[in-house]
């Protein structure tokens, strides 16, 4: 499935950067092919416009904010935030400003990122109750490209047997290669999967257990939201929760942007933000080096039997038949290469 021809994809809201960014003024982004810029109006809201002036085109996104409003750095045509302009300084003060815009999209802010959707959105940005959860601190852990596909990312994120290979350099553990069973629940946005796994437990993950033994066990109960959002609630025998939330945010067909916060209940005294951020990033490190070698077409149909499956492979099988029917029921089918 090629992204940016699925029409659908553009529904749904997907995390951009991080809001603090737009303090510094207006920052580009591409998501699903779509050039847009990204900038805090006259409310201190987010705006989200098509990244050209609709005078000759210039990226608005190579300008700057004056007053909420952002203004094209070629001939300082002025924009509000839904778009419309509403200044032309080459013109006199008694000259009516022409009713023109550019196009803008929906934006707002949840978990301290920007959130946009390109058309109407069918569901609302993922809930994640541990944000208002007094017990646990949010943290900001990483916002960087990859070179692979959204889908590729999320079925890798419940595949339990990728574990003693891909990560046989942090938690897991070759000579063990069979993996644990998900016990998986659909919802209306997406399936729960629940199971019991257990990891290696090497020294420099003790603190962030909170065991030093050498095997721990992690009670996971993660969610997948579709089409491209997941959380990973791992739940240790120390009562450590250590819950991750992704969004693979596609940018085009072939890339995404990789958001990854992370929620813990427990102190900046217990486990450093550094320690925890140094741990994830090595465990994503081995996903990417994998994940980014794949064919970023990954299949969504799966009657053309172009890739072969195993049972572990279930999640990713359900995430398969869900956006299937999606499509199906927005009049589309799957437009691979």
């Amino acid at each position: 499935m090629l992204n940016t021809r699925q029409p659908v994809l553009r529904n749904f809201w997907y995390a951009a950067l991080p809001v603090a960014k737009l303090d510094e003024g207006p920052k580009p982004f591409r998501l699903l092919g779509q050039d847009i810029v990204l900038f805090l109006d006259a409310a201190g809201q987010p705006a989200a416009l098509e990244d050209r002036c609709c005078h000759r085109t210039a990226k608005l996104s190579k300008g700057w904010i004056r007053n909420g409003h952002i203004v094209c750095g070629y001939h300082g045509w002025e924009y509000d935030g839904a778009g419309k302009l509403v200044n032309i300084p080459q013109f006199p003060f008694e000259q009516a400003v022409p009713d023109a815009r550019a196009k803008s999209f929906h934006a707002k802010t949840r978990y301290g990122y920007v959130w946009v959707c390109l058309g109407e959105p069918i569901d609302d940005i993922p809930d994640l109750p541990y944000d208002d959860d007094l017990t646990f601190r949010r943290i900001h852990q990483f916002d960087e490209p990859w070179r692979c596909s959204a889908l590729r990312m999320m079925e890798n994120s419940f595949d339990n047997a990728h574990f003693a290979f891909v990560h046989k350099g942090t938690f897991g553990d070759i000579d063990q290669p069979k993996p644990e069973k998900y016990e998986l629940t659909e919802t209306h946005y997406g399936f729960v999967a629940d199971t019991i796994v257990p990891v290696r437990n090497p020294p420099q993950a003790a603190r962030i257990t909170g065991t030093s033994e050498p095997w721990t066990r992690r009670k996971m109960r993660n969610a997948w939201f579709m089409p491209f959002c997941r959380t990973m609630d791992m739940e240790y025998p120390s009562g450590l929760r250590h819950v991750i939330f992704n969004s693979a945010t596609p940018v085009d067909d072939g890339s995404i942007q990789l958001i990854q916060i992370l929620y813990r209940n427990d102190r900046e005294e217990d486990c450093s933000t550094e320690e925890l951020i140094a741990w994830d990033k090595a465990i994503i490190e081995e996903d990417r080096g994998i994940l980014e070698s794949t064919d970023p077409d990954a299949i969504v149909d799966m009657g053309r039997k172009l890739e072969m499956h195993m049972p572990s492979d279930r999640p990713g099988m359900l995430m398969r038949k869900r956006l299937n029917a999606l499509l199906e029921a927005h009049g589309e089918h799957e437009v691979p290469r």
